[in-house]
């Protein structure tokens, strides 16, 4: 008998998409509709560099719009293909659903890899690929807004709104062409580590629930927790970075490209950024134990393992070797859907990549309605807030003076019993808020339904289950 064949990632994302619509009772005429991807651009632009011409070519999905405008990130990678595009694309559809972003799902990607390519080269690349996009309105605060995805960040964000603006100069919205921009270009506070902390917020709230912290074979909170980390790019850097310092979990295990890190004490993860971000790897970090082949930590014994870079890195070939008991993918795709079949019927449980990767996408739609009001966040109402709170410390000061007693508020409880929120602040709050709402949201389903047997078929029935009423509520 032939070898099971590994499904592609798109084949990934339709066939968890065919399980979870199965269980759903919908027209098969609007089931097709929220299936297929509604239009894919490719583009191929020429650039004059080095004294010669270049030949580029890049993508731009349209999977749903049953709500605008659409939202979904640009990469800069060798191997994006129209495939991968239109499977991000499926995926921002039901991601913006299950934190209810009033988006609907959109991806990019440009076939290069940027490391080829000095900051001023890099610059006319973009900004000629954003203008072949927003001629045709496939970059617009309305109808496409992208963002920051692998390969890409703040730097090309700002290149790309600045394009726009060239070419749009009477659009008073043009800012919010594009997410994931510099805070003095746009921007908003807390956008490049939000995937990272949504990670964080995800994990907080399943621990919050100690019978779904049984099923994941768990005990306790957060603290202690021993995590392997796969990838410590942006993502996975922050997810980390924020676990172990905030909530007491130790990172075991990271792994990159050059292989990985192993210390059962807990790695020190901003040390380990450090050294990558000089030496290009991991290899030749001291107070840590090597391994060449960095694959085989996502089979080391530990009690989460968060897969933070590429699609398909957990398959048919090493999930049964698996041995995390709870795995949360911070990656898109990180988990092919014959591996979710071996690992769900190993017990294992699996955080979906729709929701916890969601952060990203969420303080994306902070920052969207912050250039659309034109005003930052906390402005207005900050220093009322600190006024209010002044009212009632004077009032408890002033009663123990009436009563002759003399005491007075700790002053580190005062300072921050005083300080208004500021944006920052607001936006982890909603950050928060929005992994609590949806991570219940899924629980629901999971606990309430016995033909649904795992996180991800709960996310994907949620938000395909709201897309839906979308398309009924403009008459489909």
């Amino acid at each position: 008998m032939s070898p099971q064949p590994e499904p592609s990632f798109r084949e990934s994302v339709e066939l968890m998409f065919n399980r979870a619509v199965s269980l759903m009772d919908l027209p098969a005429g609007l089931e097709e509709k929220i299936r297929v991807c509604n239009a894919t651009y490719t583009v191929r632009f020429g650039v004059r560099l080095r004294g010669e011409i270049k030949t580029f070519t890049g993508y731009r999905s349209v999977h749903s719009e049953h709500m605008e405008p659409v939202k979904g990130g640009i990469r800069y990678a060798v191997a994006v293909d129209q495939d991968e595009v239109e499977a991000l694309a499926a995926l921002m559809t039901f991601k913006c659903a299950l934190v209810e972003t009033p988006f609907g799902g959109s991806k990019g990607g440009l076939c290069i890899n940027p490391n080829d390519y000095e900051e001023h080269e890099l610059e006319v690349i973009t900004r000629r690929f954003a203008y072949e996009l927003a001629k045709r309105d496939l970059i617009n605060p309305s109808q496409n807004v992208p963002a920051p995805d692998m390969g890409t960040g703040e730097r090309e964000m700002a290149w790309i709104a600045d394009q726009y603006a060239r070419m749009n100069t009477t659009d008073i919205n043009a800012r919010a062409c594009v997410t994931g921009k510099p805070p003095h270009a746009g921007g908003i506070s807390g956008r490049v580590e939000a995937t990272g902390r949504g990670v964080q917020y995800a994990l907080r709230e399943f621990f919050r629930h100690p019978e779904d912290v049984k099923i994941a074979n768990l005990s306790g909170k957060l603290d202690g927790k021993r995590i392997v980390v796969q990838g410590l790019g942006n993502v996975g850097f922050h997810a980390a970075k924020f676990l172990s310092e905030e909530d007491g979990a130790k990172i075991v295990g990271i792994i990159e490209r050059d292989g990985a890190l192993m210390d059962e004490n807990g790695l020190d993860v901003e040390a380990v950024h450090q050294w990558i971000g000089t030496h290009g790897g991991v290899k030749g970090f001291g107070n840590a134990t090597y391994v060449e082949n960095g694959a085989e930590l996502l089979e080391m014994d530990c009690d989460i393992l968060i897969p933070a870079a590429l699609e398909g890195v957990i398959n048919l070939e090493n999930a049964d070797r698996v041995k995390a008991p709870l795995i949360i993918e911070a990656a898109n795709g990180p988990v092919t859907a014959s591996a979710d079949k071996v690992l769900r019927e190993k017990g294992t449980v699996i955080i979906p990549d729709l929701y916890a990767n969601a952060g990203g996408v969420t303080v994306s739609y902070f920052e969207w309605v912050k250039n659309l009001s034109h005003i930052r966040f906390g402005r207005m109402q900050r220093r009322q807030e600190e006024a209010r709170h002044q009212l009632v410390v004077d009032q408890l000061e002033n009663l123990s003076d009436m009563m002759g007693k003399k005491w007075s508020l700790d002053p580190k409880f005062k300072a921050k019993y005083l300080r208004g929120a500021d944006e920052l602040e607001l936006v982890r709050s909603g950050l928060d808020d929005t992994m609590r709402i949806a991570y219940q949201a899924m629980r629901e389903v999971w606990h309430a339904r016995d033909d649904v047997d795992d996180l991800r078929m709960a996310a994907y029935i949620v938000s395909i289950d709201r897309v839906a009423a979308s398309y009924r509520a403009k008459g489909l």
